[in-house]
């Protein structure tokens, strides 16, 4: 009959130390998708702001096709505005990520390119201690 065997308190510190790195990377990658920059001139929240009114003005004498579009584009704008007002910390997450980075990639066989493909800046990168070299 096979005996339950128990962990070692060094284990169960490995394990404990294995997810939060897993989930200090997890987090600040997920923080970079959603702050990707996009394409052309960035929106201000003042400019998104008085599109709003502008949209607001011409929904009085749109006709019915017209007006869909202009509350489809209202309703986009004042999104686009909620999540700019709600950024996550990416400074705590960054801090976060570069305390865990280095052990995750070793343990998990991550390169230089791979993050770097992933969209973190190289500067995060060294601080993390991850190199090219690595």
């Amino acid at each position: 009959m096979a005996t339950k065997r128990e962990m070692t308190d060094d284990h169960k510190a490995a394990l404990a130390e294995g997810r939060r790195q897993g989930r200090a990377v997890r987090d600040y990658l997920e923080a970079l998708e959603q702050h990707k920059p996009k394409r052309g001139r960035k929106r201000t929240a003042e400019s998104m702001t008085a599109q709003l009114a502008k949209i607001e003005e011409q929904l009085v004498d749109a006709d019915p096709i017209k007006r869909l579009q202009l509350i489809q584009d209202r309703m986009d704008l004042q999104n686009e505005l909620a999540a700019s007002e709600n950024k996550a910390d990416l400074e705590g997450l960054e801090t976060d990520f570069v305390q865990a980075a280095k052990g995750y990639s070793e343990r998990k066989g991550i390169s230089y390119a791979a993050w770097r493909e992933l969209g973190v800046e190289a500067a995060v990168l060294k601080k993390a201690g991850i190199s090219r070299a690595s």
